[in-house]
């Protein structure tokens, strides 16, 4: 939902609380040194990751979600009984069907409404934002649980040292609930996005099996050098088109809080966009990349540790398998 400074009365979605969620086991790049030919000087010198959390066995994705879903609720001072309406960012979903987000529904104890799962990757989380906002802003939601979720642990191929160093597991959920605003740029609430997806670069990074193609889960496959060449110049895109849509200037931004793929993209986004260094909220250290989950894991970090705070203006972005990719501004 963009935003317009005509100053007419709109409804807008706004987030009311965010909660984050990591598996307990820790896997640092010495742990990996075990397993992969590979060091932690390496890991880190290419993407600033030291760290990432794992899934315990028979913990499954809706279980992440479910955790993260719940501190966001306690946030906003909502139980589950408020909640009607679920949507679950995730490409490593419990079943292949029903949809994790009528898992965690029914795990939550959350009555009976819509409830439905996002898979664009990394990119999952703006994506279901987006669609969220249809919801909530046109009256048909009044709390949404918006969730990115991820055991990306189980996608990976151990023998492949410049994938499997780079994922971790975890989820993050946001509450979104309608507002009243004056359709200006001082709106609380989401205010612009740009979303995106090109099928022809698909061959960058994807998963080598599927349901209907191989009948088994695959794993994540990917050219490094080329997703970051296309990061940087289509994610500075999207996040000027989104800021456009917002009908605000990147440079009144508070915080740029980006999905946590490669600390070496997180700069050079920040550096093409002219985002000083210091308004960059980073996780990738101890979270690696957790794809959907990403974005609001590191969003509930800066609001639990206090730099994020309400009525600060937000911009997020994020780059996946697709490959797809956008950006979402909004006021807490």
């Amino acid at each position: 939902m963009s935003s317009k400074s005509s100053g007419s009365a709109v409804t807008r979605s706004a987030v009311t609380g965010v909660g984050g969620y990591l598996p307990d086991t820790v896997v640092t790049n010495a742990d990996l040194e075990k397993v992969v030919e590979t060091s932690d000087a390496w890991i880190q010198d290419r993407t600033g990751i030291k760290a990432r959390h794992r899934a315990a066995e028979g913990q499954v994705t809706s279980d992440l979600a479910v955790e993260a879903a719940r501190r966001a609720l306690q946030a906003a001072g909502k139980t589950p009984a408020d909640v009607d309406l679920i949507v679950v960012a995730t490409t490593t979903p419990d079943l292949t069907f029903p949809a994790t987000a009528a898992i965690v529904q029914r795990k939550l104890g959350a009555p009976v409404g819509i409830a439905f799962d996002i898979q664009a990757v990394c990119s999952g989380f703006v994506y279901a934002l987006n669609v969220a906002d249809g919801f909530v802003a046109r009256g048909q939601a009044r709390c949404a649980l918006v969730i990115g979720a991820e055991t990306m642990s189980r996608l990976l191929d151990w023998t492949d040292r410049a994938t499997c160093v780079l994922f971790g597991d975890g989820a993050g959920a946001v509450v979104l609930e309608p507002v009243e605003g004056q359709g200006t740029t001082a709106d609380r609430g989401l205010l612009g996005f740009a979303l995106r997806a090109d099928g022809n670069k698909q061959e960058l990074l994807y998963t080598d099996g599927g349901v209907s193609s191989t009948g088994t889960t695959g794993q994540l496959r990917m050219l490094g050098n080329q997703v970051f060449k296309h990061a940087v110049i289509n994610i500075a895109e999207a996040v000027e088109a989104a800021a456009e849509n917002a009908q605000v200037p990147i440079d009144s931004v508070d915080w740029f809080i980006p999905h946590q793929a490669n600390q070496r993209i997180l700069h050079g986004v920040a550096h093409r966009l002219g985002v000083s260094e210091d308004k960059v909220i980073s996780t990738i250290a101890d979270h690696a990349n957790t794809s959907a989950a990403s974005i609001p894991l590191a969003f509930a970090q800066a609001v639990s540790d206090g730099r994020v705070k309400p009525g600060q203006l937000l911009l997020m972005e994020a780059m996946g398998g697709g490959l797809t990719w956008g950006a979402c501004v909004l006021r807490l």
